[in-house]
């Protein structure tokens, strides 16, 4: 849904957005600022990275909670930016170990500038947020961070592991998304509560309620991989190519006969980058109720997560968490 206001159109996420523009707008500032460097090949590609941003709503996760459970304060902004220092750290370090060239539609650092410089930068920004942090006292802050990184590096590895076998149940699956999706989210709302001087029993609330919304958010990307490319501005199969397990797959893995799942694996296993191949799982998972499986378990951490803020007063800033919450399972891409 679009608005239209003063000639142009507003698009949901902006109005999502109202409430903390002009934090968002100053935390960009400040955010360029924290990635700048006297080394000039590095200042080249921070610039690089700034001009191509994606959505920024893990800052507004970050904004958004600060407002809900108290107030916003500088170190809210150091927050938001530490979350997006070391977050955009581990997007580089994975387009290196996934040989990835593309990023949000550019070039990928390692495509442009190979993987040794693409690691390093990734180094320089991981290493700048726990200068921020440390300079500033930030303790607590910098320990829900980087106790999310330590989880996100747990789950990609573990997601490697049961990755050889291909045949991995509903509860494990859980466990990777939790680690490697969910705590990210997690520690955005966390942050957000803690920047403010939220007590820990309503740091550890927010907490909760972003790796709710940090699971439906990664069951959403997996439905995404079964949906028209035309539909959501991304190619279908991809999880299917990179072997990935996601929830629709394993739904329907497991409820089906034995010998079907043997054939459905050793597709994925030994033909996922044919493309008929690819189109027969992506056609297996739609009839055999995969999709509508993962919408419930989607909506129903969903809905776990709004009824959590029902502990917080009403504001223009709850309703705008609330609409962020439901973006994140109605987005096209």
């Amino acid at each position: 849904m679009q608005l239209l206001v003063a000639g142009y159109r507003m698009s949901k996420l902006d109005q999502i957005k109202a409430p903390i523009q002009a934090e968002m707008e100053l935390f960009e500032g400040k955010f360029k600022l924290a990635m700048k460097s006297s080394a000039p090949l590095l200042d080249k590609i921070t610039h690089y990275i700034v001009k191509r941003k994606g959505k920024q709503i893990r800052p507004m996760f970050v904004f958004l909670s600060a407002h809900v459970t108290g107030e916003v304060t500088e170190k809210t902004y150091r927050a938001g930016i530490l979350i997006e220092l070391l977050h955009t750290a581990t997007l580089v370090h994975d387009d290196v170990v996934d040989d990835s060239n593309e990023r949000r539609g550019f070039f990928s650092l390692n495509a442009i500038w190979k993987n040794k410089i693409a690691v390093l930068v990734g180094d320089f920004l991981l290493s700048k947020g726990l200068l921020l942090s440390t300079q500033a006292g930030d303790y607590r802050l910098l320990e829900i961070v980087t106790n999310a990184v330590k989880l996100m590096s747990e789950g990609e590895l573990l997601q490697i592991e049961k990755a050889r076998r291909l045949d991995i149940v509903e509860e494990v699956y859980f466990e990777i998304i939790k680690r490697k999706t969910a705590s990210l989210i997690a520690s955005c709302c966390a942050c957000g509560a803690s920047s403010n001087g939220s007590s820990e029993e309503t740091i550890q609330i927010m907490t909760d309620f972003g790796e709710k919304i940090g699971i439906a958010f990664q069951i959403k990307d997996d439905l995404f991989d079964y949906e028209n490319s035309h539909l959501i501005g991304k190619p279908t199969g991809i999880d299917i190519k990179e072997q990935k397990m996601t929830l629709p797959l394993i739904y329907a893995l497991n409820n089906t006969d034995p010998s079907t799942k043997k054939a459905i694996i050793r597709i994925v296993k030994n033909n996922n980058n044919d493309p008929k191949k690819v189109a027969e799982v992506i056609d297996f998972v739609n009839k055999s109720g995969g999709l509508p499986y993962a919408t419930q378990k989607m909506n129903e951490h969903k809905d776990a997560a709004l009824d959590m803020l029902k502990a917080f007063p009403e504001s223009k800033y709850k309703t705008s968490l609330i609409d962020l919450v439901n973006f994140t399972v109605e987005r096209t891409h």
